[in-house]
């Protein structure tokens, strides 16, 4: 089965949006009809995820890059900007070092790959939870202290987890999200050599990927740290993040 995306709006540019580790294209509801209005969004459901769920060997990262990428050569796109929050920053990342002749800017969010530090067993209680109660437990760890969990976020995980499927294949990716408690690094001298515009966006109150991470980044990238934000910076930050993306694509 191929890969799923969501496609909205026209417009000379095109912005790639992929979500995080248990989520779907859904995330990215109102960055994605903002953006919309004046570009092309392809707002992709990473493999394992969504509509994508029975996409071959999901799981690996190399695999939704290859995935993605074959689908933008496939829709005839030979230039686009790269969003990505958590799991779907490593791989906008990747997929740049892959193919930077593709990517255009990357804007990530709090993305995955950037050091070992990963908070493993919330990861895999989020895996796990398939009622409204357990889904926003975990979610109360990942937002802000001061920040509500919204409704809507937790009745969209609760609808995709029904599918059949979908909760196993979670669970079985946070599985190999980190080996003896560390995830894999995308090394630093590679980040270093990306010559395309790239902003990276963190929270300082986030407990599942570390702030720190955004610490010593090569020199051309732009760190943007958000005070009392925790790891879900699609709804914690909306307005910001839709600003810098358009800055960052402009």
């Amino acid at each position: 089965m191929g890969i799923f995306a969501a496609e909205s709006g026209a417009g000379a540019r095109t912005v790639v949006l992929l979500h995080g580790f248990g989520g779907t294209h859904r995330t990215w509801d109102a960055i994605a009809a903002d953006l919309a209005a004046d570009n092309h969004v392809l707002a992709y459901d990473l493999p394992g995820h969504g509509g994508s769920l029975d996409v071959p060997d999901a799981g690996l990262a190399k695999i939704a890059v290859r995935a993605i990428l074959g689908d933008l050569a496939a829709r005839g796109l030979e230039r686009v900007h790269g969003v990505g929050h958590s799991m779907g920053g490593a791989i906008a990342a990747m997929m740049a070092l892959a193919d930077p002749g593709r990517i255009a800017s990357l804007t990530l969010l709090a993305p995955g790959g950037f050091g070992e530090e990963i908070n493993g067993r919330l990861l895999a209680r989020y895996a796990a939870a398939r009622e409204a109660g357990d889904i926003r437990a975990a979610l109360e760890n990942m937002y802000g202290w001061n920040n509500p969990v919204p409704d809507e976020a937790v009745e969209v995980l609760v609808a995709a987890r029904q599918v059949p499927g979908q909760a196993e294949k979670l669970i079985e990716i946070s599985q190999g999200l980190a080996r003896d408690g560390k995830q894999g690094v995308i090394p630093r001298d590679r980040l270093a050599g990306l010559t395309m515009p790239v902003k990276v966006l963190w929270g300082t109150q986030d407990r599942v990927l570390p702030t720190r991470q955004a610490h010593r980044l090569p020199p051309l990238f732009a760190a943007h740290v958000f005070e009392d934000t925790g790891h879900m910076l699609p709804d914690e930050c909306t307005g910001d993040v839709i600003r810098l993306i358009r800055q960052n694509i402009r």
